[in-house]
C-alpha cells in the first residue's frame, strides 16, 4: 500500500535521563485527547511508544502508521507538539544512531487500510 508507511524505530535515552523519559511518557498519557488531535496533520494512524531497559539502558520504540506526505512534528506550532519535542530534545540520545527496523510484512484487514486514504 503506497500511501501508508508503517516503522519501528529505536532511539536511547541519555544516561540519567530515565526518570525524565518516564515524565514524558505520562505527559503524553494524560494529554492523549490532545494528542490525539494533532495526529491528523501529520497523517498518523496509529503511533506506539514502548520501552526497554536492556543492560541498564532505557530505549524507546516508536511503532507508525503513517499517511504519506505528512507535516512534520517540527512544523507544528501545537503545545503538545512543542512539549513533545522538548522532552525529545532533553532525552534522546543523538550520539547513538536511530535504528529502523526493516518492515517485512504489515498484516492488515482490507476494511482498516480503505479508512486510511
Amino acid at each position: 500500500m503506497s500511501n501508508l508507511h508503517v516503522e519501528l524505530e529505536r532511539f536511547r535515552v541519555i544516561a540519567g535521563k530515565e526518570e525524565k523519559a518516564r515524565e514524558w511518557m505520562e505527559f503524553l498519557t494524560v494529554h492523549i485527547e490532545d494528542v490525539k488531535k494533532t495526529l491528523p496533520a501529520e497523517k498518523m494512524y496509529v503511533e506506539s511508544i514502548f520501552g526497554e531497559t536492556v543492560d541498564g539502558v532505557l530505549y524507546l520504540y516508536w511503532l507508525s502508521y503513517q499517511g504519506m506526505s505528512s507535516g512534520e512534528v517540527v512544523f507544528s506550532d501545537s503545545f503538545i507538539d512543542q512539549k513533545h519535542l522538548e522532552f525529545w530534545n532533553e532525552c534522546i540520545d543523538f550520539d547513538y544512531p536511530e535504528s529502523i527496523l526493516t518492515t517485512n510484512v504489515v498484516m492488515m484487514q482490507d476494511k482498516i487500510r480503505e479508512q486510511m486514504k
